[in-house]
């Protein structure tokens, strides 16, 4: 990367994530005898080109500071907000503002490190201010109506230049940082951290990524999260 930029991945990890039907946040629950946020940390400062871990957990985690990684010198901690947003934001304003913030979900363990390369490449892109990685929709789009009942398909969305948005998502901190304040003072619905560079005005890379990068949300996302797991330990013996 040129002249050696800095990057530092920021981890939002303050959520509850009520779907899960379980008894803690999901980042909390074991896979593959780690917590889903230990894997998600220990991916992402595996890779050489990470040189330190920003993670947001909620002011009242009794969770988080029990684990092991908790104590890591190359982890900071810091307080999330109520929405994922404020969670970056809180993490983001520690960074230097020509920093690379690496934003990854607390809830994707499965983080091919080649992805990771990818990406990282939009640094050289003068073209762009960042990028995330995603991948292209394959399935056939519905527009659902709800009318008093179970939703019913209104009509088929093309699926043309769709692409599902993933992370890690890639932005130098003081770009980020204002862009989220701006989107906050504008009340803008701010989904991930790509959507507020683009209302920003910011060009952000759309890299292809292994669609083995998964989000936790449901239970059954959890066998196939460890089989992903599993591939991935074993590519990299």
């Amino acid at each position: 990367m040129k002249n050696q930029q800095t990057v530092v991945a920021v981890v939002p990890a303050a959520g509850v994530g009520s779907r899960m039907q379980a008894d803690r946040p999901k980042q909390y629950l074991l896979l593959n005898g780690k917590t889903i946020l230990e894997h998600t940390l220990n991916a992402l400062i595996s890779h050489p080109a990470v040189s330190r871990v920003v993670v947001a957990i909620s002011a009242d985690d009794p969770y988080f500071f029990s684990l092991p990684v908790a104590n890591a010198p190359w982890l900071t901690v810091v307080t999330g907000g109520s929405e994922r947003a404020d969670s970056v934001h809180a993490a983001v304003i520690t960074l230097c503002e020509h920093e690379w913030a690496l934003v990854h979900d607390a809830a994707r363990p499965c983080l091919d490190h080649h992805d990771i390369d990818n990406l990282l490449m939009v640094i050289e892109d003068s073209k762009v201010a960042g990028g995330i990685l995603a991948t292209p929709v394959r399935d056939t789009m519905k527009r659902a109506q709800v009318s008093g009942g179970d939703p019913v398909v209104r009509h088929t969305e093309s699926r043309e230049n769709l692409w599902h948005a993933l992370t890690p998502q890639l932005f130098r901190a003081g770009e980020l940082r204002q862009a989220l304040a701006e989107g906050f003072s504008q009340d803008l619905a701010i989904t991930d951290e790509a959507s507020a560079m683009e209302a920003a005005g910011y060009r952000v890379a759309l890299i292809d990524a292994n669609p083995a990068n998964i989000k936790i949300t449901r239970p059954a996302d959890m066998p196939l999260a460890a089989f992903y797991l599993q591939q991935i330990s074993l590519q990299n013996q």
